[in-house]
């Protein structure tokens, strides 16, 4: 345990060796994986909507992106700590193959169950390139050059962003939702072929330290009984059923094993002595908090201007480009900034929190009356306080450990984002869910409860597919018609319930997230900060009161 223990202290950034050429072919690499992971979580949002109705499962439809994230943020740890001891490159290769498997049988899922497992194998490999993608250029570069990288992987991260959620809604809307997964094929191929071919390996030298593997296994067990019970939970079961009760009580008594374990372990996948730092620890509740609202605005904002507001998934996707456009100059302005001025997180983290929080507000408001601008406008100004907290709490981190855990503790910073949006997802989607069947029961006219049939009457109040899918709406619309005129007016009525339901719940769950981002901008304030260690420069102390092991 005293290798672990000495984890706060900061040590110096190491050379990698590589040559400017390596260098260059390394950050292609990099580019060209975070570009093909990134474009798949943007580019299925928008297609959400249609898939639910194709596959009928709007109680589960939260799972196309948790499972995603779910199995992403288990190999997250082990990617890093497997990559410091055997190097980057062949899991790369291996990372990309995994996530083309997935995306082929993603497309020809026949049920939302199947649909949910295949994103679950997508996730185990764009999990494996996230965390990769971030530890390269925490190897390349010292910390106070890696803001103006990260920028750059940035970048491609806004390019996808920019053109998934509009290529989503074209796709779906020309071909098929199917289409948006088998997409990833041709674009993945040349990835690998790039990979092979130019990616230095990077193997590492020395004495090769064991993979935590009973650490990974406890992580996993730890994470996904408790992301599905906050799925069931106030969803397809009570809080109290035994199977969501089960499921929380399974997860928590795996993460006390888990800590137990990894403080015995000579060789932890997650040295616990990291988080002595206050700025570390602080840096990643924050990272922690800010993936509960970076998940929930990319899910949920489609379908706002989908289900409330009417638009075509090639339009919610139009308007979903801005938002990412505030992400990426968000983040693109933070690391330069953080890069010119030696490193002041706190002060940029507590305003561009401050600014994400102000965007959730916004959306928290949004009614069956809202109007398109008054949507985009918040979203976008949600979206450049997101993008602010890309670079900071990542170097942040990188900065308050030394070398021999970089890879772990970059890592870190990408399981704890993922964390936030995985809970963030199942809470959501339950909250999300319940408060759209309340809010139906308050809005639904009296007329339709006694003139519905029980059966249609469960959907509707169950359901918005009438505003999601042309097939349903034309068909609950005919059967209200049958009635006449009067028949007539009652649908537009049930149909104006469903989109003030659907839009109240939505903006409860914005509203939920607006708590998260405040505890946030909090917890930010008491961050300590620390300068930036520069190539060739001597390690920099950290200040005494984080020095210290209780700290």
């Amino acid at each position: 345990m005293a290798e672990a223990k000495a984890a706060p202290f900061m040590g110096d950034w190491k050379d990698p060796g590589l040559t400017p050429g390596q260098i260059k072919l390394t950050l292609i690499g990099v580019m060209f994986a975070m570009f093909l992971a990134s474009l798949d979580q943007t580019i299925v949002a928008t297609a959400i909507p249609r898939i639910m109705a194709d596959l009928d499962g709007f109680d589960r439809f939260t799972w196309i992106s948790t499972a995603y994230i779910v199995a992403s943020t288990s190999v997250v740890l082990i990617t890093g700590a497997v990559s410091d001891v055997y190097g980057r490159k062949w899991l790369f290769v291996g990372a990309i193959a995994i996530f083309l498997v997935g995306s082929a049988l993603a497309a020809f899922s026949p049920s939302m169950n199947a649909l949910i497992i295949f994103r679950g194998v997508q996730g185990v490999g764009g999990g494996m390139i996230m965390a990769l993608s971030f530890v390269t250029i925490a190897d390349l570069f010292p910390p106070n050059e890696r803001a103006k990288y990260m920028g750059i992987i940035s970048a491609m991260f806004g390019v996808s962003s920019v053109l998934g959620p509009t290529l989503g809604g074209f796709i779906t809307d020309q071909l098929s939702w199917e289409w948006i997964f088998l997409v990833n094929i041709p674009l993945g191929i040349p990835v690998i072929a790039l990979f092979i071919k130019l990616f230095p390996n990077g193997k590492k030298d020395g004495p090769k330290r064991k993979i935590d593997i009973g650490g990974a296994v406890l992580v996993v067990f730890a994470i996904v009984p408790g992301l599905l019970g906050l799925s069931w939970g106030g969803n397809q079961y009570e809080w109290s059923d035994p199977l969501v009760t089960g499921s929380l009580i399974f997860s928590g008594v795996a993460l006390v094993v888990f800590v137990i374990y990894e403080t015995r372990v000579a060789e932890p996948l997650l040295p616990l002595g990291v988080f002595k730092n206050r700025i570390v620890g602080i840096a990643l509740l924050v990272t922690f908090l800010t993936g509960f609202a970076m998940f929930g605005a990319i899910f949920f904002i489609p379908l706002l201007f989908q289900g409330v507001l009417g638009a075509s998934p090639t339009a919610s996707g139009s308007f979903l480009t801005p938002m990412m456009l505030g992400i990426v100059f968000g983040a693109a302005t933070s690391g330069q900034i953080l890069a010119r001025t030696g490193g002041h997180y706190r002060l940029q983290g507590i305003v561009g929190v401050s600014i994400m929080a102000t965007g959730m507000f916004l959306l928290s408001r949004v009614s069956g009356d809202t109007t398109h601008a008054y949507a985009l406008i918040s979203a976008v100004i949600m979206g450049f306080g997101l993008g602010t907290s890309f670079p900071l709490f990542t170097i942040a981190v990188q900065n308050g450990v030394p070398q021999q855990y970089l890879g772990i503790a970059t890592s870190s910073t990408q399981f704890f984002r993922s964390v936030g949006g995985s809970i963030g997802l199942a809470l959501f989607g339950s909250y999300m869910v319940r408060q759209f069947k309340d809010g139906m029961q308050d809005n639904l006219p009296s007329e339709a409860i006694e003139a519905v049939p029980p059966q249609l009457l469960e959907q509707i109040t169950s359901n918005p597919n009438a505003l999601l899918n042309a097939e349903g709406s034309e068909s609950l619309r005919n059967a209200f018609a049958a009635s006449g005129e009067s028949g007539v007016a009652l649908g537009d009525q049930v149909f104006e319930a469903i989109r003030e339901s659907l839009a109240g719940a939505i903006g409860d769950v914005f509203f939920l997230a607006f708590i998260f981002v405040v505890i946030a901008v909090l917890a930010t304030i008491f961050i300590r900060e620390v300068p930036l260690r520069k190539r060739g420069g001597p390690p920099q102390a950290p200040p005494s009161s984080d020095a210290s092991p209780g700290k």
